[in-house]
């Protein structure tokens, strides 16, 4: 059973989830892991979500504020062993709801090509490709995607 809690990036099983994130995306990433991984810092977050399967802390993600209108959606990252299960959607979907409560009309957010499991999520939940944005543009391996997401 699935169930997803609202919390922040002190949480120790947030923590636990994003050190088994970075470590996957070093492997993925190679010799441009550095670059992305400067973006990466969880310390100017305040939303997070940790997705736990039977009390199991299989999952997270997070949102930040991008600007007035726009939240960017960070540290996606279900456990291997949990995949195909869904757990990915409910934690974008809670974050995008998430992001509504807060008054939010927007979300963008950027992974890379060599992480097509999760462009094919983002095509799933409905999200554009856009212009790689801030500190991405430019960067030939990063897709960056938006979504509206307005009452």
């Amino acid at each position: 059973m699935l169930t997803i809690l609202k919390t922040n990036t002190k949480n120790k099983d947030f923590i636990d989830l994003v050190k088994q994130l970075d470590a996957s995306l070093k492997i993925s990433d190679g010799e441009e892991h550095d670059f992305y991984d400067q973006y990466n810092g969880i310390d100017q977050i305040k939303y997070a979500i940790v997705a736990y399967w039977n009390e199991i802390p299989v999952g997270c993600g997070a949102i930040k504020k991008y600007d007035t209108e726009t939240m960017e959606v960070k540290r996606m990252f279900t456990d291997t062993q949990y995949r195909g299960r869904k757990i990915a959607t409910q934690i974008l979907t809670n974050l995008e709801n998430w992001a509504k409560e807060l008054g939010y009309t927007r979300c963008i957010l950027e992974t890379g090509k060599k992480q097509p499991e999760a462009i094919q999520l983002y095509h799933k939940a409905n999200y554009q490709v856009i212009e790689n944005y801030g500190q991405y543009a430019g960067v030939e391996n990063s897709v960056c995607f938006e979504k509206k997401i307005e009452s």
